[in-house]
C-alpha cells in the first residue's frame, strides 16, 4: 500500500515539473528589430510630380572692350558700305532704328533684320524725320541718308571713342538712354575740323547694342551734330 502511494505522489510531481518547464520556455519572437539610420528621407506622394529646377543661368555682362569691339566690326561694315555684313549684327526681333538727330523718337524708321541687308540698293525716297534748323522733312534714299545722317566723316578713324558717355554737346536733347534702357551706347567722336568754327563742326555716330542671352545685338544708329 505505501509502496502504490509513493509511486502515485512521485507520478504526479513528475507531471508538475513537465508543466513548469513547458510554461517557462523561450518562444521565438516573429518581429527583427530595425537597424537604426541617420539618413533622413523626405516621404514623396507616388502622385505629386517632382519638382526640377529650370531657372535659366543669367548671361555674362560683356566686359568694356567687348563692347567695343563689336562696335568696331560695325563701324567697319558701315564704312565699307557692307549692309548684308551690318544685317548679321541687328536684332532679330527689334530690327535696326536710325535717327538724324540725337533726339530719338518713336516716329524714327525701323527696317526689320532682312530688308537691313538690301538699303544700300533700295531707291525708294524715306521721311527719315525733319530738318532740325528748318522742319522740312528728310525725303531721301537710303544712300542718300548714308552719306549725310550715318557715315558722313570718316568715324572708323575718329579720335575720341566712349562708352556710356556722352562726348558731343549741343542744343539738341540726348534722350538714348531713356529711350533705350540698359542699352549699351558707344559714340565716335570728331571734336571738329576747320578751326574758325571753333568745334561748331564736331559730328558724333552712336551706336546702339542690347544684350539677348549672350549676344550683343546693334538696335539703334544715331548721328549727331551742332544743332542751333
Amino acid at each position: 500500500m505505501l509502496n502504490k502511494l509513493t509511486l502515485i505522489t512521485l507520478l504526479v510531481a513528475s507531471l508538475l515539473t513537465g508543466c513548469n518547464l513547458a510554461s517557462t520556455e523561450a518562444k521565438p519572437t516573429s518581429n527583427a528589430t530595425a537597424t537604426p539610420s541617420l539618413e533622413f528621407v523626405e516621404p514623396v506622394s507616388p502622385t505629386s510630380p517632382i519638382a526640377v529646377n529650370t531657372v535659366t543661368p543669367a548671361a555674362p555682362v560683356p566686359t568694356e572692350q567687348a563692347v567695343l569691339d563689336r562696335a568696331a566690326e560695325v563701324v567697319a561694315a558701315l564704312k565699307d558700305k557692307d549692309m548684308a555684313r551690318l544685317s548679321t549684327y541687328v536684332d532679330p526681333l527689334l530690327g535696326l532704328r536710325f535717327s538724324p538727330y540725337a533726339a530719338v523718337k518713336d516716329t524714327d524708321l525701323v527696317f526689320p533684320v532682312d530688308t537691313v541687308a538690301g538699303l544700300m540698293a533700295d531707291s525708294t525716297d524715306y521721311t527719315w524725320g525733319a530738318y532740325y534748323a528748318t522742319g522740312e522733312p528728310i525725303e531721301l534714299t537710303f544712300a542718300d541718308y548714308y552719306a549725310k545722317f550715318i557715315y558722313d566723316v570718316d568715324f572708323a578713324n575718329a579720335p575720341q571713342v566712349e562708352l556710356n558717355h556722352r562726348l558731343g554737346v549741343s542744343t539738341t536733347l540726348d534722350n538714348s538712354h531713356e529711350f533705350y534702357p540698359n542699352a549699351l551706347i558707344v559714340e565716335y567722336y570728331f571734336p571738329g575740323f576747320d578751326p574758325q568754327f571753333e568745334g561748331m563742326d564736331w559730328r558724333s555716330l552712336r551706336l546702339v547694342f542690347q544684350q539677348a542671352k549672350d549676344t550683343l545685338y546693334l538696335v539703334g544708329i544715331i548721328h549727331d551734330q551742332w544743332t542751333t
